[in-house]
């Protein structure tokens, strides 16, 4: 245990300079379709996986000897505000959502809003996040009250403290539908669906009067979507899920369901679709009447029908850091666990866009890559070390600053 303590520490020492790393006699978990592979080495140079193999050697690489622990690709947080929002009940860090103070349903659309123009890398959310093992995250727009259903646009980024940190081919537009936002349309779900159509309508047919839902630069932006690009729909209800699979179809969208909670009843619908889901795999109980149908083994449900699926705590992204407990809770009611873990890092990156750059411990991709102190989803278990691009993340966040110093005055006073 000294010894790998001490590599991990030159590790964060050089890691400015980006040296080569081999991680040696780990079990790696590659998120492909070799498996779980015992007693493997991984070699990363450059800041991407070089090769993965047994008994790899590299000159001059900084060298960890992982005694048989756990490798993983760097886990997704989810769908979040982090470094968008830094305290909830503070409007003057809350970036996350566009209010115009109309009425809702009489407002214009805003598809071009994009919430990455506010990221911010040094949030302090980003190291609590990243030191639990998370690499990236998917930037969430939400609705504000004097806003639509229509939230606007978000994207990945990467949890190594960059501002520039959004990662290419992830952007995605986000709409919510259902009861909760009957209020944003006019007071019935229905009038959500006409909403919609309008708007492509528009977009599709070059609208320019007074009365049209989009701007210019609005109509523009909408009709990238329109051409094949990803739209996430936060939807519970089954009837619902099943009415945004056929506008999808319909208009050739690339849809994503987040929430999902009734997804099990219309799995065959989806699998068929192809249309992937967002989840928490927690919920067991409605939280609204288009929760109905929640149930613990969603997960199973889904994956068992050939549902491609991830998870994500929703509204709550100072706990995205225990995203793969989501993953651990799927797995205690009957997904395979390397299902599971898949789901929450290569199935992740392919709903994304990002399939081909990371996600899997594999020749090529980014080396986004957790060391884990036992099983990977089990609450107990530590990220040992975490490495972004190839660079050893310092495994501090202000959370553990807190430990630390109430743990010594601690001491202190029992002492005394």
């Amino acid at each position: 245990m000294k010894t790998l303590i001490a590599a991990l520490l030159l590790v964060a020492a050089t890691s400015a300079g980006a040296q080569d790393v081999l991680i040696r006699g780990a079990t790696v978990h590659t998120a492909t379709a070799k498996g779980t592979l015992t007693n493997t080495d991984v070699l990363i140079r450059d800041g991407k996986i070089h090769s993965v193999g047994n008994g790899l050697s590299a000159s001059g690489a900084v060298s960890i000897d992982a005694k048989g622990r756990a490798l993983t690709p760097g886990m997704f947080a989810g769908l979040s505000v982090i470094g968008i929002q830094e305290v909830n009940q503070e409007s003057t860090t809350n970036d996350a959502a566009l209010g115009l103070g109309a009425p809702a349903y009489e407002m214009q659309w805003r598809p071009e809003f994009d919430v990455t123009a506010a990221y911010n890398g040094r949030s302090v959310i980003v190291p609590v996040t990243r030191v639990e093992g998370m690499t990236w995250t998917v930037l969430n727009p939400s609705i504000a009250s004097g806003g639509n259903f229509l939230a606007g646009q978000g994207a990945a980024v990467t949890l190594d403290g960059r501002d520039d940190a959004v990662l290419d081919g992830s952007r995605s537009l986000f709409i919510n539908l259902g009861g909760q936002m009957n209020s944003h349309s006019g007071g019935s779900r229905a009038a959500q669906w006409m909403l919609l159509d309008q708007a492509v309508h528009e977009t599709r047919n070059r609208v320019t009067d007074n009365k049209a839902l989009m701007h210019p630069l609005g109509r523009d932006a909408f009709a990238r979507y329109l051409a094949g690009g990803r739209v996430v729909f936060n939807v519970d209800r089954a009837g619902d899920i099943v009415k945004t699979i056929a506008f999808a179809k319909r208009y050739g969208i690339k849809a994503v369901i987040a929430g999902g909670a009734e997804a099990w009843m219309v799995a065959d619908a989806l699998a068929e679709a192809k249309v992937p889901v967002v989840l928490d795999a927690l919920a067991n109980l409605p939280g609204t009447f288009d929760q109905l149908g929640s149930r613990l083994d969603n997960a199973a449900l889904l994956h068992k029908a050939g549902v491609k699926i991830t998870f994500s705590q929703f509204e709550d992204s100072h706990n995205a850091r225990k995203g793969r407990q989501l993953a651990g809770n799927a797995v205690a009611h009957g997904m395979p666990k390397e299902a599971a873990i898949t789901a929450i890092t290569a199935d992740a990156a392919d709903i994304f866009g990002l399939g081909a750059t990371r996600g899997r411990i594999a020749a090529g991709q980014a080396a986004d890559l957790v060391l884990w102190s036992g099983d990977p989803l089990e609450v107990t278990s530590l990220a040992d070390q975490v490495w972004i691009a190839g660079r050893a993340i310092e495994m501090r966040s202000r959370q553990l600053e807190l430990r630390d110093k109430y743990l010594e005055r601690l001491k202190r006073v029992t002492a005394n």
